[in-house]
Parts: structure tokens; sequence; C-alpha cells
């Protein structure tokens, strides 16, 4: 009878110890803890997203500056060779002029064939003008529509393509910003699940959690936002 009696005793031990764990307490408790490991991996995974296109723009905003760079020498060297160019086109008229305004017809023939190809529309156009008896005639082949110098031509269109590269480049470290400063909020409702872990108070867990599911729910929206580089 005793130990009938001390069976008894244990077996309605061990069911009010049961029902303690799952009574309500036992069941916020539950809730919580699926509800923190829910946000952990969607932490996680948005987290490595984020850091993943932060590399890519960091990188893509690496090339995009190496391109203007090339580009902007390019441009450099196409100019350098159009202002050699025009210097070659004055120098050479300036002699033929000279043949030409003394009555020295075989040196004037001889500059005129020294002229370059592409200076030459400019140069007949010029001599329609008739310069020797027209005041109001340009001053010179160079200054007619006709002239084209397709170095300094080169070089202006390669400096303004260089820019705009330049300006893609500075769009993609905005972008890679954009992902750093993601990630640090990510970071932050992360520190918040691990620190509501740390208390045993329903609504002090309850309250750090809302925080950090709703600046996970911005930072996924931002990145939705974002343009991304696969």
């Amino acid at each position: 009878m005793p130990e009938e009696g001390l069976s008894n005793v244990e077996v309605a031990h061990h069911l009010h110890e049961r029902g303690a764990h799952h009574g309500p307490a036992g069941q916020h408790e539950r809730t919580l803890q699926i509800l923190e490991a829910i946000l952990l991996a969607i932490v996680a995974i948005a987290t490595a997203w984020s850091g993943y296109q932060a590399a890519k723009w960091s990188g893509r905003q690496a090339e995009l500056y190496g391109i203007s760079s090339r580009q902007r020498l390019h441009a450099d060297l196409s100019g350098t060779l159009g202002g050699q160019n025009r210097l070659y086109d004055t120098t050479t008229f300036n002699a033929w002029l000279l043949a030409a305004s003394t009555g020295n017809a075989r040196a004037a023939r001889i500059f005129r064939k020294r002229f370059r190809d592409e200076y030459e529309p400019a140069f007949e156009a010029w001599l329609r003008t008739h310069p020797f008896t027209n005041p109001n005639a340009p001053k010179g082949p160079v200054f007619m529509p006709q002239y084209h110098n397709a170095a300094a031509a080169r070089s202006v269109a390669l400096d303004a393509q260089a820019t705009v590269t330049f300006d893609k480049g500075t769009e993609a470290r905005n972008r890679a910003d954009d992902y750093v400063r993601n990630t640090v909020i990510l970071a932050v409702v992360l520190f918040l699940a691990a620190l509501a872990q740390r208390f045993t108070l329903v609504r002090v867990r309850v309250g750090l959690l809302s925080v950090g599911v709703v600046l996970l729910i911005f930072a996924l929206y931002t990145l939705a936002t974002y343009p991304t580089i696969l």
C-alpha cells in the first residue's frame, strides 16, 4: 500500500510537470523559438546576398574606372595627334601661301601636294571664296566648315565616352555603398535576434523581435528594388 501510494504521487508529479511544460508559457516559448529560427535563416540568406552584390558592384566600379582611364588616355593621344595635324596643315598652307604670293608656281605646287587628304576639301572650298580679292573671306582653310581633323574629332568623342563611363563607375560605387548599408541593417537584425534569446521575459523578447522584423522587412524591400549583377 505505501509503495502504491508513493507511485501515485510520483505519477501525479510527473503529470503536473508535463502540464506545466505544455501550458501557455511553454507554447509561447516554442513559438518564439520558431520565429527566431525563421528570422535568423532569412537574415543569413539576405546578408549573404547583400554582401555578394556589394562585392560585385565594387568590382564593376573598378572595371568601369579602368575603362574610363584607358579611354581618357586614348583621347589624349588622339588630341595630341590632332594638334600635330592642325599644326602641319597650318605650316604647309603658310608655305604654299608664301610661294603663291611671290609667284613661285613650282614651289606652290610642291607644297600643295603635301596637303593632307582631309585638308584638301577645306582648301578647295577656301579658294572658291576668292580669298585674294574678297576681304570677307575666311583667313584660311582651317576656318572653313569643310575642315576636318579626324584625330581631333576622335579625341573629343573618346573624352565624352570616358566621362560617361566614369559616371557609370560612380553609379556602381554608389550601388555598392547601398548594399553595404543594407548589410549593416541586416547585422543589426541579427544582433537583435541574438539579444532576444538572452531574455526570459516574453514581452522583452517579442519587443526585440518586432523591431528586428521591421528592420528586416525594410532591408528586404530595398534588396528587391536594387539592381543586381549575376
